[in-house]
């Protein structure tokens, strides 16, 4: 069986990568995509937790299940948006979007 703490290292480093990746990214669909690594960084934490401090509960499971449900609506309102920006500005970066603000 795999120990909890690899569970939890994995979801550090998937974090990590998702906040660098919001970060250092100009185009909003790679934003987009590191904003889901982040959620399934807390996804992971949620169901190890879960793991280490109830194991034979399931409620951990249920908030990630939840959780995913969220992320998933959560993306499509995203890539909607980032489609109506592509329409109006011809681009998919976050420089084109400072024009909204005049």
């Amino acid at each position: 069986m795999v120990p909890v703490q690899c569970y939890f290292v994995l979801s550090a480093l998937l974090f990590f990568i998702g906040v660098y990746g919001f970060v250092t990214r100009r185009n909003l669909i790679a934003m987009l995509i590191s904003i889901e690594l982040v959620l399934n960084a807390v996804d992971l934490n949620f169901a190890a937790f879960n793991r280490l401090l109830y194991p034979g509960l399931n409620e951990g499971f249920f908030m990630t299940l939840f959780s995913i449900g969220v992320s998933a609506a959560e993306s499509a309102v995203a890539i909607a948006i980032i489609l109506n920006v592509y329409r109006n500005f011809k681009s998919d970066s976050v420089d084109a979007i400072s024009n909204l603000k005049n």
